[in-house]
C-alpha cells in the first residue's frame, strides 16, 4: 500500500517541529503528572524551600559586609563569623534540598516515561494493520524512543529550571525593591535590551541550528547507504565518484556546523557585557547613593548580587522556550498515536471458531483501501477443505489484499467472508487468527534460540515436535550442523543466517502449529526451485486434512494445487487446476510459458 509522504523523513533527521495543539498537550501531560500528586507536590515544596533559601544569601552577605565598618581598621568579626556561617548553612540545605529534588523530579519523570512507553506500546498492539501500512516503521520508533526521551529531558530539567527561574525571578525583584527602589528602576531600564538581543539572536540561531541538524542527518544517511552498498560501488568502481559526493556532503556539514556554532557562541558573551554594562551603572548610581548615604556597601553589594540572580533566568528564556516547544511537539506526537482509533472490536455477539475444518468461502467481496480505488471487485471463491488453492497473478492484481481479508487485518466493504459457514464478523478475531498459520514474504524472527524462533507460535512444544517441523520444512540438516543445534542464538532479526535460512525456520515454524488453515505468501521466494519443490510435497504429507493458499509467482512451483484461481484487477478470471488452465492457453498459460522465455 502506498505510504503518506508526508510521514516520511530523511535519515537520521529529526525535523524541526512546533506544537499545534498545545492546550490538548499539556491536558495530556498533565493527566500523566497527577498520577504522581504526591510526588509532584514534595517536588513543589523542595523547589521553593531551596530557591528562597538560596534567595537569603545575598542579603546575609550585605550584612556581613556592613559588619566590616567604614572605618580603617575596623571590623565586627563576631557579626561577620555569624552571617559567614548562616550563609553557608543556608547555601549547604538549598544545595541538598536541590539534590533531593534532581532525584525527586528523576523518579517522577522515570515513572511517568515507563507509563507513557507501555501506554504507547498497548496502543501499538491494538492498532489495526491499516495503521502500520500507512506509517513508516521508523517514525513509529521514533515516536516511542526519541520523542519520548524529549519529553523525559524536559520533565527531568525544564520543568525544575521554570519553577526555579520564576521563584528567583519573583524573590530576587522583590529584595531589589526593599534594598533600593531608584536602583532597581536602573535595573529594569536595561533588562529590556537584554531580553531582546536574547529573542533576536534566538531568531537568527535557530534556523542555523536546524540546518546543522538536516546536514549532519544527510552526512549520516550517505555514509549509511555507502556502507550497506559498499559491494556494489566496489563492483562499479566508483570509489572515485563516491568520494567526490562525500566531500560535497561533508563540506557542507561542516560549514552549517561552524555558522550554527560560531553565532550560537556570540549570544553569552554579548550577553553578559549587556549585563556588566547594567551592573556598572548599578554600581555609579549605587556610588552615588552611597555618598548621600541612602545606601549602605553591604546593600549596594546584596543589590549587585540579586541583580544577577534576576537576570540570568531572564537571559535563558528563549533557550527553555526553544526546548519546551522541542518536547510539546514530540508530546503531540505521542499523543497523536495514543488518540489513534483501535481496531474494531468484535461483536457483543461474536463466538469463538473452535473445531475449525477448513472450508473457506468469499462470496461477492469487494474492498478497497481507499474509497476511490477499488482493489477486489465482486471476488467469489471456495476452498474446500483440506485443499491447496493457489493465488497467482501479475503484480497489484490483489492476491496480498485477498490474504489480508481472510486473515481479517481489513474488512471487505462489500460482500462476505466465511470459515466452515460462519461469516468472519461473526467470530472473535483471535479465534479465527489462531486458525490459521501464516508465511509472509518478509520472514521475521527475534533474538533467541533457534528451538524458541520455530516453537514461537505454540506453548509448551517439545524438542521432538520442533525437530520433526524442521525435517518437514527441510532446515534440520543445516541446524544440526551448528555448533549449539537447536539452542543457537540468533541476533536480532536474524543477520547471523541467510534469507533462504529464515524463510524455511519460519515455514518449520508455521508447520508446527495446529493450525487448521495454511496461508504461504510468496513464502518461498528466497530458497532454490528444487528445496521449494520439497517442501511443497513435505507441506501436502504434512498439511493432510488441512486447507492450504499458496501465494506464488514461480507458477512451477504449484503444479499440484487442487485449484489455482488467476486473479487479475481483482477479479477471479480464471480458475481450474494447472493442466485444466494450460489447454485453455488463457492468462494462466501465458504467465507460466513467459517464465520459460
Amino acid at each position: 500500500m502506498a505510504v503518506n509522504p508526508e510521514n516520511q523523513a530523511k535519515k537520521g533527521q529529526t525535523p524541526v517541529s512546533k506544537p499545534k495543539d498545545i492546550k490538548s498537550t499539556i491536558k495530556g501531560l498533565w493527566n500523566y503528572l497527577c498520577r504522581y500528586r504526591g510526588l509532584l507536590c514534595l517536588a513543589v515544596i523542595l523547589t521553593i524551600s531551596s530557591n528562597l533559601l538560596a534567595l537569603v544569601g545575598p542579603m546575609l552577605s550585605g550584612s556581613a559586609i556592613d559588619a566590616i565598618g567604614s572605618k580603617k581598621g575596623e571590623a565586627n568579626f563576631q557579626k561577620i563569623f555569624f552571617y559567614a556561617g548562616l550563609m553557608i548553612l543556608f547555601y549547604i540545605v538549598s544545595s541538598a534540598l536541590t539534590y533531593l529534588l534532581s532525584l525527586l523530579m528523576l523518579e517522577i519523570s522515570r515513572k511517568i516515561v515507563r507509563q507513557m512507553r507501555n501506554d504507547v506500546f498497548s496502543k501499538l498492539m491494538e492498532l489495526p494493520v491499516g495503521y502500520f501500512d500507512q506509517h513508516l516503521s521508523g517514525d513509529i520508533i521514533s515516536r516511542i524512543s526519541y520523542d519520548i526521551d524529549v519529553i523525559n529531558t524536559s520533565l527531568s530539567t525544564d520543568l525544575i529550571q521554570i519553577c526555579a527561574s520564576i521563584i528567583t525571578v519573583i524573590g530576587s525583584f522583590i529584595m531589589m525593591v526593599v534594598i533600593s527602589p531608584p536602583l532597581m528602576i536602573v535595573m529594569v531600564l536595561m533588562i529590556p535590551i537584554s531580553i531582546f538581543y536574547t529573542r533576536y539572536m534566538a531568531r537568527k540561531t535557530r534556523p542555523l541550528f536546524s540546518k546543522r541538524s538536516a546536514k549532519l542527518g544527510e552526512l549520516n544517511g550517505f555514509v549509511e547507504e555507502m556502507i550497506s552498498g559498499h559491494k556494489t560501488i566496489k563492483a562499479y568502481a566508483r570509489e572515485e565518484v563516491m568520494l567526490s559526493k562525500f566531500d560535497t556532503i561533508n563540506e557542507e556539514a561542516v560549514t552549517a556546523y561552524y555558522n550554527a556554532d560560531y553565532y550560537g557562541s556570540m549570544v553569552g558573551p554579548t550577553v553578559n557585557f549587556i549585563n556588566n554594562i547594567s551592573l556598572t551603572i548599578v554600581a555609579v548610581f549605587g556610588a552615588v547613593l552611597y555618598l548621600f548615604g541612602i545606601l549602605s556597601l553591604g546593600s549596594i553589594s546584596s543589590f549587585v548580587l540579586y541583580s544577577r540572580k534576576f537576570s540570568g533566568p531572564i537571559n535563558e528564556a528563549a533557550n527553555i522556550v526553544s526546548e519546551l516547544q522541542s518536547a510539546l511537539a514530540a508530546a503531540e506526537r505521542v499523543f497523536r498515536v495514543l488518540k489513534e482509533e483501535p481496531e474494531v472490536k468484535d461483536t457483543k455477539d461474536a463466538k469463538l471458531l473452535t473445531e475449525v475444518i477448513g472450508k473457506v468461502e468469499l462470496k461477492d467481496v469487494t474492498f478497497g483501501y481507499h474509497k476511490e480505488h477499488t482493489i477486489i471487485k465482486n471476488l467469489s471463491l471456495t476452498a474446500k477443505a483440506g485443499s491447496l488453492t493457489a493465488i497467482v497473478g501479475p503484480t497489484g492484481a490483489g492476491k496480498t489484499t485477498i490474504i489480508n481479508l481472510l486473515m481479517r487485518f481489513y474488512d471487505p466493504d462489500f460482500g462476505t467472508i466465511c470459515v466452515d459457514e460462519k461469516e468472519n464478523r461473526e467470530i472473535t478475531r483471535e479465534s479465527l487468527r489462531k486458525s490459521y498459520a501464516m508465511v509472509l514474504q518478509d520472514t521475521w524472527v527475534f533474538g533467541g534460540t533457534i528451538f524458541d524462533n520455530i516453537a514461537y507460535g505454540k506453548e509448551n512444544a517439545t524438542i521432538e515436535e520442533v525437530v520433526a517441523a524442521a525435517k518437514a520444512a527441510k532446515i534440520h540438516s543445516y541446524i544440526s550442523k551448528l555448533p549449539d543445534g537447536y539452542e543457537t542464538i540468533l541476533t536480532e532479526d536474524g543477520v547471523n543466517i541467510s534469507k533462504g535460512q529464515k524463510q524455511l525456520l519460519t515455514i518449520a515454524r508455521a508447520m508446527l502449529l495446529d493450525a487448521k488453515i495454511l496461508i504461504l505468501d510468496e513464502a518461498t521466494s528466497n530458497v532454490d526451485t528444487r528445496t521449494e519443490i520439497q517442501i511443497q510435497k513435505a507441506m501436502r504429507t504434512l498439511m493432510k486434512g488441512k486447507t492450504c493458499f499458496v501465494i506464488a509467482h514461480r507458477l512451477s512451483t504449484i503444479r499440484e494445487a487442487d485449484l489455482i484461481l488467476v486473479v487479475e484487477n481483482g477479479n477471479v478470471v480464471e480458475q481450474g487446476t494447472h493442466w485444466e488452465l494450460l489447454k485453455k492457453q488463457g492468462v494462466y498459460s501465458k504467465l507460466y510459458y513467459s517464465q520459460f522465455q
